[in-house]
């Protein structure tokens, strides 16, 4: 495993709080206090759950994601959180992602050594996912997540092939962490105006990878509001998918059962090239683009 001595890359925690603004701050300033850059951050109350973005190089991510990790450890409480949002951890997914002068398997190695830090100092676990996981069956955030925080020690003592990467044993409060290496990605989430989330299930079983649908697309129906479900998604090809494409495929999905799209949101980052890609196509249409657009939250899918 090679050593990334320079390069820059990005962390894109999300952790399991979204209703109060003084954790969120205090996991942010334990980031920055590690030198890592935090360029955007976005909590939603449904959810329950916080998408932070940091930049830095190899020692200041990584010391900015311990730092998180303690923080979340101390001030979020798993057996006592609920949201909409799937979660097997107080920090529940931790992705190094390679920009300038990195590669993914720099990242990957970041990954490794994170996931060997939080565990040696917090006791906190992980898997390890996307290029850095240990085994094809751990690539995919949805299969680590199945059963969720209720659902993982049980489900490591009981199931060999869902052994920790690192640690041994779930943390009683905080439970595990999903850390892994992969490149940059878009969250856009396209909200319906109904709340029945079997059509927002329905369509994103029929959209995403696993589905048979788009190859780079991860996306779950989530129950928003009682007059909202949403298609939550994530394009982990940035040129593969344009957002006006996914909209479309969405919103003509949705009209068979008599839906409109009420609003899309992107969430955190994206490449302006991605932006004026989906600008061009409305504008060349003559139509306004995606219904109210509109920046909330998503996080990472399985």
């Amino acid at each position: 495993m090679r050593d990334p001595a320079a390069g820059l890359f990005e962390i894109v925690p999300n952790i399991s709080e979204g209703r109060d603004p003084a954790i969120v701050d205090a996991c942010v300033d334990a980031m920055r206090a590690e030198g890592a850059e935090v360029v955007h951050r976005t909590s939603d109350r449904v959810h329950h759950r916080s998408v932070i973005t940091a930049v830095g190089r190899p020692s200041q991510v990584v010391a900015a994601a311990v730092a998180l990790a303690r923080v979340a450890r101390e001030r979020i409480d798993l057996r006592v959180h609920h949201g909409v949002h799937p979660r097997i951890g107080a920090l529940d997914v931790l992705p190094f992602v390679p920009l300038a002068d990195a590669t993914l398997d720099d990242a990957v190695t970041l990954a490794h050594r994170a996931a060997g830090r939080i565990w040696c100092d917090l006791a906190i676990p992980s898997f390890l996912y996307g290029a850095a996981a240990s085994a094809p069956h751990r690539t995919q955030l949805a299969e680590i997540r199945r059963g969720e925080f209720e659902g993982l020690a049980a489900r490591h003592a009981l199931d060999a092939a869902w052994s920790f990467d690192y640690g041994d044993a779930a943390h009683a409060s905080a439970g595990a962490i999903a850390i892994g290496a992969r490149p940059f990605l878009v969250a856009f989430n396209v909200e319906l105006a109904c709340g029945d989330v079997r059509i927002a299930q329905r369509i994103a079983r029929r959209l995403r990878a696993s589905g048979g649908g788009l190859r780079t697309l991860k996306c779950l129906g989530l129950q928003v509001a009682p007059d909202r479900v949403q298609v939550s998604c994530n394009l982990t090809d940035v040129d593969a998918v344009p957002l006006y494409r996914l909209t479309e495929l969405v919103r003509r999905a949705a009209a068979r059962d008599g839906v409109a799209v009420a609003r899309t949101e992107l969430i955190g980052l994206a490449p302006q090239r991605v932006l004026e890609r989906t600008a061009r196509a409305y504008a060349a249409a003559g139509v306004d683009g995606p219904a109210g657009g509109h920046r909330r939250h998503s996080a990472e899918r399985g």
